[in-house]
């Protein structure tokens, strides 16, 4: 008897069942084939190729640079490899902002070019006519309001958002907009606990929280971050459930020693 092998692929439907029965919703960055194919196979619900692959793979100061050439890139490495997560890719910054059907022509590309399940932009109500014409197309759209770096320049700052409460109460007519214009799930990042809790109590659809407190649907983490791969940034709502830097150094390290001291390759590793 053959053993059933088919992979039952995660959903925008599977995140709305999951906030219903009250579990968790999983979530973590890949840009590339190995890391995502790791990431897919450990079992994560979605996999978001995010903008920060311009931080993370790309060494910019910020997600600005990144262009829609390039995430499509990433994002079509990652779709590859993934057999069971949802795929959400970042729309870049000057990929949507401008008018709605620029906004629509960017993620028709990414998701003919790259094989992507889903797009994610940032902003409220200000982009609700963008989303309301990608959804219209029969894409998914995930919303991310609070901290939202492609506005970095607009802020100043990377500081906790929605602190005050013109800017709370903003933020929570936002996620209703966001709702209202189709998006199936949103992003809230580095935003007061009590504010991300009363949010998800408002919405029917999940919320995953990054610096966002526990009371999110979910969560989202930069792999890269999560690894222990960058040193420099820590963070308080980071957990690093690895220190790869270091393990990744000293291996290197073994591999130069060996090489120059001529013990790599050994007779068995040659032909």
């Amino acid at each position: 008897m053959s053993v059933n092998t088919v992979i039952k692929r995660t959903t925008t439907n599977t995140l709305h069942t999951l906030k219903q029965r009250g579990e968790k919703i999983s979530m973590l960055t890949s840009y590339d084939y190995s890391m995502a194919k790791i990431v897919d196979e450990a079992g994560i619900d979605i996999i978001l190729v995010g903008d920060s692959a311009s931080n993370v793979m790309a060494g910019h100061e910020t997600t600005l640079p990144i262009t829609l050439d390039q995430m499509i890139y990433h994002a079509a490495s990652v779709v590859r490899a993934a057999k069971r997560s949802l795929v959400v890719v970042d729309l870049p910054f000057g990929s949507y902002q401008g008018n709605s059907k620029e906004a629509l022509n960017s993620a028709v590309r990414v998701m003919k070019e790259s094989g992507a399940h889903a797009v994610k932009l940032e902003g409220g109500e200000e982009i609700a006519d963008s989303i309301k014409r990608i959804i219209t197309a029969g894409i998914p759209v995930m919303g991310h309001l609070g901290l939202t770096p492609q506005s970095i320049h607009k802020f100043g700052t990377y500081t906790v958002r929605a602190k005050h409460e013109l800017e709370a109460e903003k933020l929570l007519q936002d996620v209703i907009v966001l709702e209202e214009a189709g998006c199936f799930a949103i992003v809230l990042e580095k935003i007061p606990a009590v504010l991300a809790e009363e949010a998800t109590r408002r919405l029917v659809i999940p919320t995953i929280g990054i610096g966002a407190g526990p009371h999110c649907d979910g969560q989202v983490l930069v792999a890269q971050d999560m690894f222990g791969i960058n040193k420099g940034f820590k963070p308080r709502f980071l957990r690093q459930y690895a220190d790869l830097h270091e393990i990744m150094t000293n291996a290197v390290k073994s591999y130069v020693s060996d090489v120059k001291g001529g013990s790599f390759p050994n007779e068995s590793e040659q032909y």
